[in-house]
C-alpha cells in the first residue's frame, strides 16, 4: 500500500467518522425537540422517572450545541430557534465534508 492509499483511506476514516458524530448530533436534536413538545403538551407522563431521566439527558446532550447560539439569537417569546439554527449549520459542515473535502481527498 503506497503512502497515498493510506493517507486517503484515513481520510476517508475522518471523513466517515465525523458524519457519523453529525448523524448522532442530528438525531439527537430531532429526538430533543420531539421530546419538549411531547412534554409541553402532556402527552408524556411528567411524574414518571424515566421519562425524566431521558428528558434530562437529552437536555444535557444537546445544551452545549443551543447555548451559543441562544446568545446571539433574541428573545422569541416562547419558541426556540436554536435547535434549528443548530441543524443548519450541521447540515452545511455535512455537506461541505461530502463534497469539497471528499472529492479532493478521492480526487474527482
Amino acid at each position: 500500500m503506497s503512502v497515498d492509499n493510506e493517507l486517503e483511506t484515513g481520510m476517508i476514516a475522518v471523513i466517515a467518522t465525523l458524519n457519523f458524530i453529525i448523524n448522532i448530533a442530528w438525531f439527537l436534536i430531532i429526538a430533543s425537540a420531539i421530546f419538549s413538545w411531547l412534554y409541553a403538551f402532556n402527552v408524556i407522563n411528567v411524574n414518571n422517572h424515566a421519562i425524566n431521566m431521558i428528558g434530562r439527558s437529552l437536555y444535557q446532550l444537546t445544551e452545549p450545541l443551543y447555548r451559543p447560539i441562544r446568545r446571539v439569537l433574541p428573545d422569541m417569546g416562547g419558541v426556540d430557534l436554536s435547535p434549528l439554527v443548530v441543524l443548519v449549520i450541521l447540515y452545511f459542515i455535512w455537506y461541505f465534508l461530502n463534497t469539497t473535502v471528499a472529492s479532493a481527498v478521492i480526487g474527482i
